[in-house]
């Protein structure tokens, strides 16, 4: 993909901001909150972020919106942290034909890749997901998703994650069946098939998953109560047996973040595992674009 690096943001005002949230911010767990950088670019494409992709060493970044489109840049750091963004390459998603698709065919919602292999984007509306060999060029369209009838056009493809065997995880934000359950499905040799559950709680709906360099399974889910969005991470061991040791690295109140939606797990210079997220603003004036850095501590 091209990297054309253009618009810096690291204006003093949005480092100060960053740094005062995240000494405030009301998270309890395992993960400790490093950064919360709000990020703004006056064009119309610009909102409405529902995946990131980081690479290995957290700076280079892919950004997906829900109106497919994508941008690319460098996230800049200093000591390790984020206190910029450098923002570089945005064009829309193309269809198999290599065309702009139809509006109601746009709402992507996850992005997933193992190293250089195709980069996968799933999609609400029309519930599909499509593999690209790169996000400029023409949509690979895959195996059809399994037809349910309890996917809803606001509530389908929004987590999706490659494992290291390069099978693909898709989880609907949604309940399919069982309230208390999510489906997992799983792409792999051509066939979907649906051979874990995760457990749901607590008004937590998933919105964002990753594989992280450990192997372990990362989901990020989102409340809402009609005032504003509260966020939690869960880690899961994948086994034989399924995903299991779930441990919950941090769980936020009301308000924290914004609409946290994008999620990308990455290891540090020093070991430990960064969650890198992303907020979803709705094309809403009230709303924010955040890029949000909790940081795990290297464990067994």
């Amino acid at each position: 993909m091209r990297k054309r690096l253009a618009v810096a943001v690291t204006a003093a005002c949005l480092i100060a901001f960053a740094g005062w949230k995240a000494g405030s911010a009301d998270a309890v767990g395992r993960a400790q909150l490093k950064t919360v950088l709000p990020w703004q670019v006056a064009e119309g494409w610009f909102g409405g972020f529902s995946a990131i992709e980081v690479a290995a060493d957290g700076r280079a970044f892919t950004a997906l919106s829900d109106r497919g489109h994508f941008v690319q840049g460098l996230l800049v750091r200093e000591g390790g942290d984020i206190v910029g963004v450098l923002q570089g390459e945005d064009e829309a998603l193309l269809d198999a034909k290599g065309k702009v698709p139809r509006s109601y065919r746009r709402d992507s919602e996850g992005l997933a890749q193992l190293g250089d292999g195709p980069i996968y984007v799933s999609f609400e509306g029309v519930h599909r997901i499509d593999a690209y060999r790169e996000l400029n060029q023409a949509a690979l369209p895959i195996a059809r998703f399994p037809k349910h009838e309890g996917l809803h056009g606001n509530g389908s493809l929004e987590a999706l994650a490659v494992d290291r065997r390069g099978r693909l995880f898709a989880i609907t934000e949604d309940a399919l069946g069982a309230e208390g359950e999510a489906t997992v499905f799983v792409f792999s040799n051509g066939n979907w098939s649906t051979p874990y559950r995760i457990s749901r709680s607590d008004g937590f709906h998933p919105v964002g998953a990753d594989f992280g360099p450990d192997g372990r399974f990362y989901l990020l889910e989102r409340g809402f109560n009609g005032f504003g969005f509260r966020s939690r991470v869960r880690r899961f061991d994948l086994t034989a047996a399924g995903l299991v040791n779930e441990a919950e690295l941090f769980r936020t109140r009301t308000g924290t973040h914004d609409n946290l939606e994008g999620l990308s797990v990455w290891q540090d210079s020093a070991g430990n595992m960064r969650l890198t997220m992303i907020s979803d603003d709705n094309f809403r004036f009230f709303q924010r674009t955040e890029i949000v850095e909790y940081v795990v501590p290297q464990t067994p």
